[in-house]
């Protein structure tokens, strides 16, 4: 065999080695801790990253949905679609939220967080409320004791306000809202990215990108859209946002009406997805949950275990899983 022959064997070997371990690292293994570089999200070499994977329900007590806050349910997500993310929608107010059952929500909320932290998965802590800047003293208190235990972990996420309504100006309401919390955020936390809302149920980012946050890094912009009822308008929105240095973060979507029920719009998702892809937008889908409507992932009456299949998931949850499954090019890997 000559020399050149066997070091070509080598390399290859060596190639083969090295693709083998790089598809058996997790979603935080492959990008690491994660940053805002202009209006992108990179990992830690700098690299663009793009993450997709499902939101839970409301983890109201008593709620339909918050059975899901499980090590089974994170695993699934990992597991069968390959998942990189994983959302938790804790309820700070209305009934079972914080404010009635702290314990119980905040237990359900470290459940998730343990488990995708054991999976590897970067986990979105999201503050989901209406009209947060009500509060501001208990959500201080929630993403304080949150950065405490887990900020030292690159898999954590903070969004801090899920969806301002319309009626909750950028600039006078939701902004000093950001503008009170990121700061005890950062005197605990000084690296992990955080996700602020935007006005009219996230959409306004162009507003926000009209009056950004300044002094604060890391910063990214919460976009929702539902594909049957948000259009090329708010791709347009998006647009200018992109084209003013926002980072944005799709923290909710769903391919049926902004009601959550309706016909699934595959035309119109693709046209998101398109969108989302070619610029490097990490989304998350509303909802891993059994509701009754079209948005929810799972068939009513389904266990909460996570050992589950095709026979379990709604006509959108099977959509859903085709996306988030071709999602990454790489192919992650689970806990150990």
């Amino acid at each position: 065999m000559t020399l050149s022959r066997a070091l070509t064997r080598l390399l290859l070997a060596t190639s083969l080695l090295l693709g083998a371990h790089a598809q058996a690292a997790t979603a935080v293994e492959t990008h690491g801790a994660l940053s805002v570089q202009g209006n992108r999200i990179v990992g830690s070499r700098g690299q663009p990253v793009s993450l997709a994977g499902p939101s839970l329900f409301w983890s109201n007590t008593g709620w339909i949905g918050s059975e899901y806050y499980t090590p089974g349910a994170v695993a699934f997500a990992q597991r069968a679609w390959n998942a990189g993310i994983i959302r938790a929608a804790i309820g700070p107010d209305k009934n079972g939220g914080l404010q009635a059952d702290w314990a119980a929500n905040m237990a359900r909320l470290e459940t998730v967080v343990d488990a995708a932290i054991a999976q590897g998965l970067y986990v979105l802590v999201d503050y989901h409320s209406h009209d947060a800047e009500k509060h501001p003293e208990q959500a201080i208190k929630f993403f304080e004791t949150v950065a405490r235990k887990y900020g030292k972990h690159p898999n954590l996420i903070y969004e801090i306000y899920n969806e301002p309504l319309n009626h909750s100006d950028w600039s006078t309401v939701i902004k000093p809202y950001a503008q009170q919390l990121i700061p005890r955020i950062r005197a605990i936390d000084p690296h992990n990215l955080i996700v602020v809302g935007t006005q009219t149920w996230s959409q306004d980012v162009d507003k926000a990108a009209r009056d950004p946050l300044k002094g604060f890094s890391n910063i990214v912009y919460a976009l929702h859209f539902y594909a049957g009822s948000h259009k090329q308008w708010l791709r347009d929105k998006a647009k200018l946002a992109l084209d003013q240095g926002l980072a944005l973060m799709v923290t909710e979507w769903g391919a049926v009406n902004a009601n959550g029920d309706g016909a699934i719009d595959r035309e119109e998702t693709e046209r998101w997805l398109a969108f989302m892809r070619e610029h490097h937008i990490s989304h998350l889908q509303w909802t891993l949950g059994s509701k009754r409507e079209s948005a929810s992932q799972l068939k009513p009456g389904t266990a909460p275990g996570g050992d589950w299949t095709d026979a379990d998931l709604t006509e959108g949850g099977l959509y859903f899983q085709q996306i988030v499954r071709g999602w990454s090019p790489v192919k992650f890997s689970g806990a150990k």
